[in-house]
């Protein structure tokens, strides 16, 4: 893994679950990398609740967080911090953006962008916001707000140039900004009022607020990185190391998930397996060091 940045300031990761479920061993083996990650740096380790889904999010699952990564042994740092603790500071970052033109309201339904959408699909276009609730575009179509229409707020991507990373697992990887629409930062609203802020930009303020230097997540958020580094720079912050790892896949092929079935942490423990073998059993998977088999923490 590329450690670039990790001799000039103090390492801090971070393990960012939804607490919607059981932990298993997908969400696990990721925040065991950022834990061994941060121990080997002699740095911090940091818990976040991400618990803004209000529908799945449960305080149960939360408590089986924290007791599945005691059980394991993985102690943190610093937290548990939960997302809906901290929404005065993200809706306080949204004004601000919404008053010098990072961010704006938009107007479009989602009937009105569906169809957009099938539109552009039509034409062999990729489908995408077309922008034009941005002020300027505003003013030059003469458009009207609709009444009875709450807005939703949008982060004015950079229109020209590209995000570039290099991933610490997977290398250079360069995404054009003509790719990417303005994306929804709020849900709607009343003008005035800011809604529910979404989570990739939750996790963006999150991490500037929190100091993480290094962010170790599984692929299925590569496409999330190059939204989230736009951000980042927006807010006048340089993006963390960004690694994503390959995803576990259970026997029938498909991505280990709490709607997929996967076996919990607290079922392990019921069954009388050791935290130490579980650890092993993911530190080996998906890799090979040598004819070693066992690894301490």
């Amino acid at each position: 893994m590329n450690t670039t940045n990790t001799t000039q300031q103090t390492v801090r990761t971070r393990f960012a679950p939804s607490p919607t479920g059981t932990l298993h061993l997908g969400n696990i083996r990721t925040a065991l990398f950022a834990w061994a990650f941060a121990r080997h740096h002699k740095g911090q380790f940091v818990l976040r609740i991400e618990d803004t889904d209000l529908e799945r999010s449960s305080e149960s699952s939360a408590d089986g967080i924290l007791r599945d990564m005691a059980w394991l042994g993985m102690d943190i740092d610093e937290g548990p911090f939960y997302q809906m603790q901290r929404m005065p500071r993200y809706r306080e970052v949204i004004a601000q953006m919404l008053a010098d033109g990072r961010a704006y309201h938009c107007y479009m339904s989602v009937e009105e962008l569906d169809a957009l959408r099938e539109a552009q699909k039509a034409k062999g276009e990729k489908p995408r916001y077309d922008g034009r609730w941005r002020p300027e575009n505003v003013a030059k179509h003469g458009l009207k707000i609709p009444a009875g229409v709450d807005p939703v707020i949008r982060f004015r991507n950079p229109d020209d140039g590209a995000v570039v990373w290099e991933d610490a697992v997977k290398g250079r990887i360069e995404i054009a900004n003509s790719e990417l629409d303005d994306l929804v930062i709020a849900r709607p609203a009343p003008v005035g009022e800011v809604g529910v802020p979404t989570y990739n930009f939750c996790v963006c303020v999150d991490d500037v607020d929190m100091a993480i230097t290094h962010v170790i997540r599984g692929d299925g958020h590569v496409m999330n990185t190059p939204r989230q580094i736009n951000i980042f720079r927006a807010l006048g912050a340089e993006p963390p190391v960004f690694g994503h790892t390959p995803t576990v896949l259970g026997n029938d092929g498909e991505k280990l998930s709490k709607r997929h079935g996967a076996t919990g942490l607290n079922e392990y423990a019921a069954q009388g397996f050791l935290p130490e073998a579980v650890i092993n059993g993911l530190a080996r998977l998906g890799w090979s060091h040598g004819n070693d088999e066992i690894f301490s923490p």
